[in-house]
């Protein structure tokens, strides 16, 4: 038996004239010299999609910077250990970062890296013979920091600022907590209780630990409360603890001040995870502004972004 079809000669045209396309001529990609600037390189980019949304974000963050707004710098351990560190000093110095919030494992290899000019270990080899994060002085010195901040009733970032810095610590320049702290720059360390290798040791006191990264936590959210109208907050890998700690750092401080809208997300990392995309990017700007996600290798995406950032203020 035959069965029924639609005729085709029926269907209703109209002209591709009048027809709304996303890609036309003028947002191509341009053709750029060997010597091109960055600057040129910015201005090259097709303007569509992830570039062009590269673009915006570096409008917002540049203009949040003129504004005086908060640009929040949420930093996961694994842009230090790509040795990222002297460009977000120097975006730093720069007055591209209001606020730098870390993880436990950032701020330890940051410490690392300040007393012995290296860090991070083999932990496949380690794990096999127990030996994982027992290296003694960096618990000695980190953990060293939470009894400080109880003494000093202060943070745990500004804690390892005021540590390395009485300690001369001999490569403390490309320290992030250093820089900051002589930047006057707000540093929150967010810790999960048994997520560093500084909790493995018998000196370290949970207690104070906990009370010092519970204090950065309040400093975090004073922090956003700047955010509004134009401020910035931007998470590079952090995908559990910080995407977490800042939606309700975000919320306190909501209820506290009141609006806090208006203003740009953006979430950089080499996979799209849950929590980055839904407590940075979604959530806080659902009812007004934006987020964003580019998906990249932080040792190629933030070397970009700094100088595009750069290229923008000079």
């Amino acid at each position: 038996m035959a069965y029924p079809e639609i005729d085709l000669s029926r269907v209703k045209t109209y002209s591709v004239l009048k027809r709304k396309s996303k890609v036309e001529l003028k947002k191509m990609a341009k053709v750029l010299s060997g010597r091109a600037t960055v600057q040129e390189l910015l201005e090259g980019l097709p303007k569509i999609l992830k570039a062009q949304d590269f673009n915006y974000l570096i409008d917002r963050i540049v203009t949040a910077r003129r504004r005086e707004k908060s640009i929040v710098f949420m930093l996961g351990a694994h842009v230090i250990k790509c040795g990222l560190s002297p460009l977000i000093i120097d975006l730093m110095k720069k007055g591209f970062v209001s606020h730098l919030a870390l993880n436990g494992a950032g701020a330890i290899h940051d410490l690392e890296l300040a007393y012995w000019g290296k860090t991070s270990e083999e932990v496949e080899s380690g794990l096999k013979r127990g030996r994982f994060g027992m290296a003694k002085e960096t618990a000695v010195r980190f953990n060293s920091c939470s009894v400080l901040a109880s003494n000093q009733k202060i943070g745990l970032g500004e804690a390892l600022g005021v540590k390395l810095l009485s300690d001369r610590a001999r490569y403390s320049r490309h320290s992030l907590l250093v820089s900051a702290y002589k930047l006057k720059i707000p540093t929150s360390v967010h810790v999960a209780l048994g997520t560093d290798i500084v909790h493995q040791h018998p000196n370290f006191r949970a207690d104070l630990t906990a009370q010092a990264s519970f204090k950065d936590f309040k400093i975090l959210a004073y922090s956003l409360k700047n955010l509004n109208k134009g401020g910035a907050v931007l998470n590079f890998g952090s995908a559990v603890i910080l995407p977490e700690v800042f939606l309700k750092a975000l919320s306190v401080a909501r209820n506290v001040y009141g609006k806090i809208e208006n203003f740009t997300t953006a979430n950089f990392d080499m996979y799209v995870h849950y929590r980055p995309t839904v407590n940075v990017v979604q959530r806080p700007t659902a009812a007004s502004g934006r987020g964003l996600n580019f998906v990249g290798h932080h040792e190629i995406m933030i070397p970009l972004l700094a100088a595009a950032l750069k290229s923008r203020t000079r």
